[in-house]
């Protein structure tokens, strides 16, 4: 954006920070008289001119409530630029006839704008999506009186002055406690980044040769001790667990009651002892 007062570059928060703030400084700060008449004169005819006068002068506030927002851990340039977008939005529906000034009703737009940039930014995964969490996300490190977990009567004080539910409270106190982490651990990371990144501990070894050969040992162990446990059982309790349990079609408890002349219980029972069974026989295999 250009002032025709300097070069544009200097009007540029992702270049020469400190020029940039100092630039924005050296614009007056607007007279309610004067901030009004161009208001009316952009809110009526449209003139950019008078839009370009209240952004600049406006521009240091934009510096003032980005500055609030430095314990992200994100570039205050950024989030400047995102603050500047939401000025521009604010005057382009400023109306003059309301009776406020422009500064109070841009803040709102410049905060909405720095926080969605935020949110997109300061975790690969989002942390707040919600409304509640949301206003937990922006609001529970200043509500927070040390930097130790809140206990319960911490957390429902936190959650009523917030108007939020005490778990909501608690969802995002260990979400803001957690961290991004590398899959693959960089060169630059210090020797004992190969112990925590995932790459580690997350391989794929689906289709490592002495995986699959492991697996299909443990698979056929597994039938070979499961049919000799079923050879250790009477033939009507392994019946009933074949149809209960192996088969395709399983049959209920009532099918094999009638089929069987006795009570449903009674083959619940049987098949409760069976199961035992077959369990004692497998581990002592």
């Amino acid at each position: 954006m250009s002032t025709g007062l300097m070069p544009a570059g200097v009007l540029s928060p992702g270049g020469n920070l400190n020029a940039y703030v100092q630039a924005v400084s050296a614009f007056p700060v607007l007279a309610a008289e004067e901030e009004q008449k161009l208001a009316e004169d952009l809110y009526y005819n449209g003139n950019l001119e008078a839009a370009r006068h209240l952004v600049m002068s406006h521009l240091r506030f934009v510096v003032h409530i980005a500055r609030s927002y430095n314990g992200y851990g994100l570039p205050l340039g950024d989030l400047i630029q995102e603050g500047n977008v939401g000025l521009m939005k604010a005057v382009k529906r400023f109306n003059p006839e309301k009776g406020v000034r422009l500064v109070s009703f841009a803040v709102h737009w410049i905060k909405a704008e720095i926080h969605e940039f935020i949110l997109r930014n300061w975790r690969i995964v989002k942390v707040a999506t919600t409304k509640a969490q949301r206003k937990l996300f922006f609001n529970l490190r200043g509500a927070k009186k040390r930097l130790a977990w809140l206990n319960n009567d911490e957390a429902e004080a936190v959650a009523e002055d917030l108007g939020v539910d005490v778990k909501h409270v608690r969802e995002m106190e260990g979400r803001l406690s957690s961290y991004d982490a590398a899959f693959d651990a960089g060169e630059e990371d210090d020797d004992d980044s190969h112990y925590v990144a995932p790459v580690h501990y997350l391989e794929d070894k689906r289709y490592d040769p002495a995986t699959q050969l492991e697996d299909a040992n443990w698979e056929e162990n597994s039938v070979n001790n499961l049919e000799k446990a079923l050879e250790t059982l009477d033939d009507r309790s392994r019946a009933i667990l074949q149809r209960r349990w192996l088969s395709e079609s399983k049959a209920t408890l009532h099918e094999l009651a009638d089929e069987y002349g006795v009570s449903a219980e009674r083959i619940r029972q049987l098949e409760k002892n069976a199961m035992k069974k077959v369990k004692t026989a497998i581990l002592a295999a």
